[in-house]
């Protein structure tokens, strides 16, 4: 019997950059790979070429915009699931999640496509959040995520709360991966301030949850002691927090610092960064619900020092348990970071418990699942 081809909708808010987004890529060419259509709807982005050229067809619409207005599209997306014949939707954010959750309640029982929601954060809890936990089955990124469900939202039975942790393709950050002269030389000619420095590393959004200020502080005690470091801040910076950006700038400059720190702004070839760092950052004050950038780094076998907590404990406790940090604790983040520079070691991580295709196999299979039993 030839297996049925499914048509499966994904649902964020949009295509930018982060975690959340790599994931719904690498599900969404994992979809197209077993021979399935995958459809993703979107706010758009500069991942959507990706997405594309992978297999997958783009839908742009807005839906991730907090406003009342933007229930206008649940009508639109109602009719949509009719009209491509939308097998199984997976939901992976709160605002879409609505929009999704309203049009899909309001078909018929039997043209009902399968709901699934993929939880990737540690949302503040209460009615707005629970959309999220409002699937026919739950898929937690992490062992966190899954006891943040348990715990908050009683209402989902647990035999149908899946616990999938995201995965990175250890065939794109091999261990010991190191970049080649020519992009050494591009990137110090466009950082030169980067040239033979211990270089920290923090790859994010910039956003106030990432802990920026933490890295300054850090830097400037790393000083005190005698101890050379420059930090490196990878990520992009969304429109709406250009203020925070300025505010880390300007402690830098507080702490003299500003000739130890470099932007990089948005970059695609992290696989080089993490290589040439000696030491990649985690410092979110609030728990994280997976951590890719650390386990990415772990895989090519940079330390990574993180704060214990959410995801990223998760991950060092799997593969790196001394780059582990009581939250918060500068003292215990100093000198953790102080020893591995003295010492600056190679990584020889353990084996990556979370592999992509591990990820991909089990999405598939509760996709199956979901579409081969009785609606």
């Amino acid at each position: 019997m030839v297996p049925r081809r499914l048509t499966v909708l994904q649902v964020l808010p949009a295509l930018e950059s982060g975690g959340v987004e790599r994931g719904v890529l690498e599900v969404a060419e994992g979809v197209v790979a077993a021979g399935h259509r995958s459809l993703v709807i979107s706010g758009g982005g500069r991942m959507v070429a990706e997405l594309t050229n992978r297999g997958s067809e783009h839908i742009e619409k807005a839906l991730g915009t907090k406003s009342p207005v933007t229930l206008r599209h649940v009508v639109w997306l109602r009719d949509l699931l009719t009209k491509q014949g939308v097998d199984v939707v997976d939901i992976h954010s709160r605002m879409p999640g609505w929009i999704t959750w309203l049009a899909w309640k309001s078909l018929p029982v039997a043209k009902r496509p399968a709901f699934i929601s993929t939880l990737h954060g540690l949302h503040s809890t209460g009615f707005y959040s629970s959309v999220m936990c409002r699937g026919e089955h739950v898929i937690a990124v992490s062992e966190t995520v899954r006891e943040y469900v348990r715990r908050n939202y009683k209402f989902v039975p647990r035999d149908r709360l899946h616990l999938i942790h995201r995965g990175i393709d250890g065939h794109e950050y091999p261990s010991g991966f190191q970049p080649n002269d020519a992009w050494k030389s591009d990137f110090f000619q466009q950082f030169p301030e980067t040239r033979e420095q211990s270089l920290l590393t923090m790859v994010g959004r910039l956003t106030r949850l990432k802990g920026h200020a933490d890295l300054l502080k850090l830097l400037a005690r790393l000083r005190d002691r005698g101890i050379a470091a420059h930090g490196l801040i990878v990520g992009h910076t969304d429109p709406r927090k250009v203020a925070y950006a300025a505010e880390i700038q300007t402690l830098a400059a507080s702490l003299n610092l500003s000739d130890h720190v470099t932007f990089t702004g948005q970059r695609s070839d992290l696989k080089q960064i993490y290589a040439m760092s000696a030491i990649v950052l985690s410092l979110s004050s609030t728990p994280e619900s997976f951590g890719r950038t650390v386990a990415e780094a772990l895989s090519i076998g940079t330390p990574v020092v993180g704060y214990n907590h959410g995801g990223v404990a998760e991950l060092l406790a799997g593969q790196f348990p001394s780059g582990a940090v009581e939250t918060g604790n500068l003292d215990a983040l100093t000198e953790t970071v102080a020893s591995l520079l003295k010492h600056t070691p190679r990584l020889l991580p353990g084996p990556n418990i979370f592999e992509k295709e591990t990820m991909l196999r089990k999405t598939l299979d509760i996709y199956d699942m979901v579409c081969s039993s009785s609606r």
